[in-house]
């Protein structure tokens, strides 16, 4: 139940896959069968483009209503961010990104509307009675 990943300068991580996510991939193989790519180009010799990949995403988007500044990267952003409003350790969250620094993953800590919630209630429990 590991998804492997090829990223930017070749770079390969092994990501856990969830019953659902399987099960939307097998729907998806079930279009083209390929067996190398998991998104693989119309004639399945190769996988599919940057340039294809980024037209389907860009039709996606306005189906949905967004606009130019909802990117890829807003997904991985939104991602990150959700897992840490969870409590997820941090280091989990950079192993799943695929970070080799700590740093680069701190980046996703800014206080979100959730985690101001969960600070605003953490601080009020600490400081109920003090005065």
């Amino acid at each position: 139940m590991l998804l492997r990943i090829i990223g930017k300068r070749n770079k390969e991580r092994a990501l856990p896959l969830t019953e659902p996510t399987l099960a939307m991939l097998r729907e998806v193989w079930k279009i083209h069968r390929s067996t190398r790519w998991l998104f693989p180009n119309r004639r399945g010799t190769a996988h599919l483009s940057r340039k294809t990949a980024r037209r389907a995403f860009n039709a996606a988007r306005a189906a949905c209503g967004y606009d130019d500044h909802f990117v890829p990267h807003t997904l991985r952003h939104s991602f990150a961010t959700r897992l840490l409003e969870k409590n997820l350790d941090i280091r989990i969250v950079q192993m799943l990104l695929g970070h080799a620094s700590i740093r680069s993953t701190e980046i996703y800590t800014h206080l979100s509307e959730p985690m101001r919630h969960n600070l605003r209630q953490l601080l009020g429990d600490s400081f109920a009675g003090l005065f």
